[in-house]
């Protein structure tokens, strides 16, 4: 079989980003650094706290060695919001927390966020539509203000 084409990849890769955040995404004029810290405060504002921090690349860096550039995932909960939901389908507490990450691509940095919409298409539960869409709002906050700087 032929190995495929390194746009295909890119093209499929891409597809699936847009489908996990929907929009939820915005280049920053920020340092790395200095996005984390404005997320986190955004996060705050809509009444998100970060329950955890990954730190891809030193993660990659000391399990297998990889060099990857600057990339952390932030585990981010409304508890009011991760309450109703569960209370709607307990089976999304697979879904929780909401993932915010924050990365440098090709010298800038992004700032993504996965749309809790997706928790509502997984489920049969009616009532997590309006919980999901809640949510969705308060991030729609977040990326504006994130879109600002």
């Amino acid at each position: 079989s032929r190995e495929p084409r390194p746009w295909r990849i890119l093209s499929l890769e891409v597809t699936l980003m847009q489908k996990l955040h929907r929009g939820l995404a915005t280049p920053v004029g920020l340092s790395f650094d200095e996005a984390v810290a404005a997320v986190r405060e955004a996060l705050k504002q809509q009444g998100f706290g970060v329950l955890t921090e990954i730190d891809v690349q030193q993660t990659l860096k000391e399990k297998i060695g990889a060099e990857v550039p600057s990339h952390v995932i932030l585990g981010a909960c409304n508890p009011p919001l991760a309450f109703a939901a569960l209370e709607a389908d307990i089976d999304m507490s697979l879904l929780l927390p909401c993932n915010v990450t924050v990365r440098e691509e090709e010298g800038s940095v992004i700032v993504s966020i996965i749309d809790p919409m997706l928790m509502a298409d997984l489920s049969p539960a009616p009532a997590l539509r309006d919980v999901a869409a809640t949510a969705r709002g308060k991030l729609e906050r977040v990326i504006e203000q994130m879109a600002a700087k």
